[in-house]
């Protein structure tokens, strides 16, 4: 009896263990992280563009090259200029404080950028005299549509998207019930939006950009949109046509009058024989992830990067017969530790594995890929293939290699903070 007494203790204090064990879990699951948006009104906003000085780099985003010059973005604060005449001693010259930008394109020394809702036009024909021109209003419309990674929820109570801007967020833990608040916006993909080496002519973008320059055309790409701009009168862009594509458009790939749309869920493929009116010819569906694409030949190159807001937890390179844009087709798919832009030369495909570093494979028998070289110790983010010299941005330096025979060789590396 004593023993039968002792069981029904023992059971009692385990089971009354497990049900404070799952009160603590709930009452965890009460309190959300939730971002609280710092606002500044839409005319002082508009007044924050600045050209300023050389200054360190907060943090290093997509990387353009533009003549003799490397632009490179500091993520949502603006663009840093660097003189790279010489690859071994490049140069910072100059800092573009363009509040909540993402992208820049360039063409015949007149470059575009993003600022939230708006373009602003800045002519670059002298680097010691850059001059800020036009600023088209109010042809970015999905740019408050991100929210930080690791915000649950977003509070927008106190936010007027009509006269006002967000430029950043504040970060606090509140209880579940206040989420359901009217005003309070769930995070369901994190950060899912942000939004030729000689002079003249348009630069060098890599696989991460939303802007690319084809002809009199800059194509621009949101979370959800394809739009057109006219640029043939360089000093003032008309935006000509917005179309709806599909949900997490993330980048733009131009190549042989096709545009190659990266997404979370797929590639999309568009002609551009009419360069003024892209028509849609296919979407090639993959896993769920975030996914930069590159093109030679008949082949594109798609990296897919899960985990985090992305989707699934596994990463991937897929190779893809595009000959048949109407019908595009998988040929073979390779693990990837955690892949960002990619890029590809020649026979070369270089692809930048976030921490597992910069990854060079042999193209010559594709789709049967031969990693040739490893740069492992190394954080890689965005990557341009140009002829003489490879750029590779990633923790916060400018990494740039050059192509001697079958080698690929580190010529510099310059921290930019």
């Amino acid at each position: 009896m004593r023993n039968l007494r002792n069981f029904y203790l023992f059971s009692l204090l385990v089971l009354m263990a497990l049900f404070a064990s799952c009160e603590k879990e709930e009452a965890g699951e009460d309190f959300y992280n939730v971002a609280v948006p710092i606002v500044k009104p839409i005319d002082e906003f508009r007044a924050m563009v600045e050209i300023s000085e050389p200054r360190a780099i907060t943090q290093a985003g997509k990387i353009y090259a533009y003549g003799n010059y490397v632009f490179i973005n500091d993520d949502y604060k603006g663009v840093h200029i660097i003189d790279n005449t010489d690859p071994r001693n490049p140069v910072k010259i100059k800092f573009l404080e363009i509040p909540q930008n993402t992208d820049i394109a360039v063409k015949d020394d007149m470059l575009f950028a993003n600022s939230a809702m708006d373009m602003v036009v800045f002519d670059i024909s002298d680097m010691n005299n850059i001059k800020q021109g036009e600023r088209i209003e109010n042809v970015f419309p999905n740019h408050n549509t991100r929210i930080p990674a690791n915000a649950a929820f977003m509070d927008s109570d106190n936010f007027n998207p009509e006269t006002q801007v967000i430029v950043g967020y504040l970060m606090e833990t509140r209880k579940i019930e206040m989420a359901n608040d009217n005003g309070w916006v769930a995070n369901d993909r994190g950060d899912a939006f942000e939004l030729s080496n000689s002079f003249g002519g348009s630069g060098t973008g890599g696989s991460l950009a939303r802007f690319n320059i084809y002809d009199d055309y800059l194509y621009t790409v949101d979370q959800y949109q394809l739009s057109v701009f006219n640029i043939s009168a360089l000093e003032n862009p008309e935006l000509i046509k917005t179309e709806w594509v599909g949900d997490d458009i993330e980048t733009i790939f131009q190549k042989d009058e096709h545009l190659y749309l990266g997404s979370s869920r797929g590639m999309y493929i568009y002609s551009i024989e009419d360069p003024a009116a892209p028509q849609f010819r296919s979407m090639f569906s993959h896993i769920l992830g975030c996914d930069p694409v590159v093109v030679k030949g008949d082949i594109a190159y798609v990296t897919i990067r899960g985990g985090n807001a992305c989707g699934q937890q596994w990463s991937q390179l897929d190779v893809i017969d595009v000959a048949d844009k109407s019908n595009p087709q998988l040929l073979q798919s390779y693990a990837m530790e955690n892949p960002y832009g990619l890029g590809v030369k020649d026979d070369w495909l270089f692809i930048c594995d976030g921490n597992a570093g910069l990854k060079i494979f042999d193209t010559k028998n594709t789709p049967n890929l031969e990693l040739i070289d490893h740069f492992p110790d190394i954080n890689t983010y965005d990557v341009i293939p140009l002829e003489e010299v490879l750029l590779m941005v990633g923790d916060n330096t400018l990494f740039q290699y050059t192509y001697k025979g079958n080698e690929i060789n580190l010529l510099n590396s310059f921290r930019l903070n």
